[in-house]
């Protein structure tokens, strides 16, 4: 046997209708598209409304202002640093490795919840709240410099950023 024997099994394919063959069979003539009119003449565009105006027209185009250069954060709360137990120190490793942020990207810490603990936080940023909970709470607060430095972030699409 080869590839040029091969045929489907008879029945499982019927043959496609073959119209505008002349008159020797059904679809001669005007080939089922009826009599004159657009629709009998040539191919009309996809999205053709006849005339009126098309809905990729009508509907307005995507307004305002993305920043590229947007810096988001991964969110860590009190109560999930009241949770924490690895020590004393609490930095964006050693949450990373606990399952509590992103493998990549800035944390924040956010005053949600009571902190008893005294605790050295390490992070990239913290909201006044978070800050001063922190220091009643006798531990100290250590803000970790972004990986850019003190320039602007790079555009949205880098691995640094949380898009």
């Amino acid at each position: 046997m080869k590839v040029h024997d091969l045929k489907p099994a008879p029945g499982s394919r019927r043959a496609p209708k073959r119209v505008a063959r002349g008159i020797g069979g059904k679809g001669g003539k005007t080939a089922g598209r009826g009599t004159k009119g657009q629709g009998a003449r040539d191919t009309i565009k996809p999205g053709f409304e006849g005339g009126q105006t098309p809905l990729h027209r009508r509907i307005p185009k995507a307004k305002g202002f993305k920043n590229p250069f947007r810096v988001e954060y991964h969110v860590v709360n009190l109560d999930t640093l009241e949770a924490f137990d690895a020590g004393s120190e609490v930095n964006p490793s050693t949450l990373r490795a606990k399952g509590l942020v992103a493998k990549r990207g800035l944390v924040k810490v956010l005053g949600r919840g009571e902190l008893t603990k005294q605790l050295t936080v390490k992070a990239h940023g913290f909201s006044s709240a978070a800050k001063a909970a922190i220091e009643a709470a006798g531990g100290s607060v250590e803000v970790v410099p972004a990986p850019w430095g003190d320039r602007r972030p790079p555009a949205s699409g880098n691995a640094l950023m949380n898009r």
